[in-house]
């Protein structure tokens, strides 16, 4: 069986990254090495390197493997870079960035995804992730400042806390729009007391919230 999950990781590499222009060698490793099908409810993985979305419980979902990719890329991390990631959920995201060496603080708001996501980084021996219960739109301030931010779920508008906690020169990829829609991602850039923004796709994430229903 992990021998039809190995091809179906280099088919997703070969059919849905590299013909979209993802071309980072350390990203398409990481793409290529990370076990996609052990972040999806066990029912569903001979489905986990498709080309879409797919839910993890709670309403929420795993993104599509060219976003992740197309996200981890326009972040252009490098081994050692100090990142925030808003909304764990499986934790797939987080162990892409684990897997490219980066230290990573994963902010997540609900409880069981954060259990889940604990555990099964844990199996992978992914010990440079910390993983914290909380309100994303606060971010990690105590751990802060940040090389990169990444937020995986969409705010209505730009969240100003979080863009506070980058460094100077650091980096944010953010999803930002109506959660009825599509949404623009976009690229933060800080210099100084400035920010400067790139629209770059229009996606379809799970909206960002504050709280728990």
């Amino acid at each position: 069986m992990e021998q039809g999950f190995e091809t179906n990781r280099r088919r997703m590499i070969e059919d849905q990254l590299i013909p979209r222009g993802i071309k980072s060698e350390a990203v398409l490793s990481a793409m290529n090495t990370v076990p996609r099908h052990l972040f999806v409810p066990e029912n569903l993985r001979s489905f986990a390197y498709n080309d879409y979305p797919m839910p993890i419980g709670f309403e929420q979902t795993i993104s599509q493997p060219y976003i992740v990719a197309y996200m981890t890329e326009q972040l252009d991390p490098v081994p050692g870079i100090k990142v925030l990631e808003i909304g764990t959920g499986s934790g797939y995201q987080t162990a892409i960035l684990a897997q490219l060496g980066c230290e990573v603080y994963s902010v997540e708001l609900l409880g069981e995804l954060v259990d889940e996501a604990r555990k099964i980084l844990a199996i992978l021996h992914y010990d440079n992730v910390k993983i914290k219960h909380g309100n994303g739109f606060e971010g990690w301030p105590e751990e802060a400042p940040f090389d990169v931010i990444i937020v995986t779920a969409a705010p209505d508008i730009m969240p100003k806390k979080l863009v506070s906690q980058l460094k100077d020169g650091g980096r944010m990829i953010v999803p930002i729009g109506d959660a009825h829609s599509v949404q623009t991602l976009k690229r933060i850039t800080k210099s100084g007391e400035r920010t400067t923004e790139d629209d770059l796709l229009l996606v379809r994430c799970v909206p960002m919230v504050e709280q728990t229903p």
